[in-house]
């Protein structure tokens, strides 16, 4: 199923930034952006790119007051011979209808979302940035938009994706970063919404990454919420450890998001012939195996950051360096394999990059 897009351009186009050393993340947006409606009578409907601007929203929308939002997060790359493709994106959109289902928000037909996205990459072509290490980002999102207080589920709803260009998420690059690992506050507990990406998942994670930022340290690595033991995520990534030259990654229990770079991680690693585990993991078990040298590396897994070094890992009052706060050789290996296939500068055997348009 394709939805019929109307496409109304911009009158007045935006200049392109001149230094993409400076695109920083996620702080200039494209000139258009994409809006569908949904209502119980019509389904989805008036499927528009419009130019980019402010979403007229009523004062009781279901979104302000119960929440009721999720949202994605994918590149466009251009790559070394002028194509511009997706990496595997169908994992994002059924990502999105799953988390949709979670929070009672209208299902997307996928080959009409991938169309969508395609739609919207190819008007935006010129906006994807050439520079080593950048990228379109593409932000899907969906809010229910009834207009009527009352705790109930979604009649209607609006589907927008918006798209900017970006260079690195965080500002150390793909150098490693500090982790404080969260022993007070809970971001989700299983049977509620961690593995859905939705906006309250990250509004429960803030008070902690302020605290963790004031102290000097990048992110927050988050426990389980029932025994306050178990390794979880990072605020904005899937983690994973080699320790004793095997890879341990925190099992999919319903309270962890499953990432797609995870994922990927995991299948490059298994063919590389790693043992992966993918388990409950105590912060008991992490530390002792820092302080007994048998932790070699630790890396946070994400489409934004795409794999990320972690060289320091903090929990009452103690800290440790992981692989002498340098990126580890496996780490490396997973980044070069990942945006190699991504910018297409190795064989893609998986399949997983998707063509949009010639660039």
């Amino acid at each position: 199923m394709k939805y019929e897009i109307k496409i109304t351009k911009t009158t007045e186009p935006k200049a392109k930034p001149a230094d993409e050393s400076k695109l920083g993340f996620g702080k200039i947006f494209t000139d258009h952006m994409f809006i569908m409606d949904y209502n119980t009578e019509k389904g989805w409907h008036d499927a528009r790119i419009v130019p980019f601007g402010p979403l007229p929203i009523h004062p009781a929308s279901t979104v302000l007051h119960y929440g009721a939002e999720i949202f994605e997060g994918m590149k466009a790359y251009r790559t070394v011979n002028g194509d511009i493709s997706l990496f595997r994106p169908m994992e994002n959109i059924r990502r999105l209808n799953n988390s949709a289902e979670r929070l009672c928000l209208p299902q997307l037909d996928e080959e009409g979302c991938l169309d969508i996205l395609k739609t919207m990459v190819e008007l935006e072509k010129d906006w994807v940035p050439h520079s080593e290490g950048t990228s379109l980002y593409i932000r899907p999102y969906m809010y229910g938009n009834d207009e009527h207080l009352g705790v109930h589920a979604v009649h209607a709803a609006t589907f927008v994706v918006i798209c900017s260009p970006v260079g690195a998420y965080y500002a150390e690059g793909i150098n490693p970063v500090k982790i404080a690992i969260e022993s007070a506050d809970v971001r989700a507990v299983r049977g509620g919404t961690g593995y859905a990406k939705c906006g309250g998942n990250y509004a429960a994670s803030l008070r902690a990454g302020e605290k963790a930022e004031r102290a000097g340290y990048t992110q927050v690595l988050w426990l389980d919420g029932v025994n306050r033991k178990y390794i979880e995520e990072v605020g904005s990534m899937n983690v994973m450890f080699k320790v004793n030259g095997k890879i341990i990654t925190p099992a999919l229990t319903g309270s962890v998001l499953p990432g797609i770079t995870r994922k990927s991680c995991v299948e490059l690693l298994k063919d590389w012939g790693y043992e992966v585990e993918e388990r409950l993991f105590s912060v008991d078990e992490l530390f002792e195996a820092a302080k007994n040298g048998t932790l070699e590396e630790a890396w946070g897994t994400g489409t934004a950051a795409v794999v990320s070094p972690i060289g320091h890992l903090f929990y009452e009052n103690n800290e440790y360096t992981v692989s002498d706060n340098k990126i580890g050789a496996l780490t490396q290996k997973l980044y070069d394999e990942l945006t190699g296939i991504q910018w297409g500068k190795i064989a893609d055997t998986h399949n997983w990059s998707v063509k949009v348009c010639e660039g």
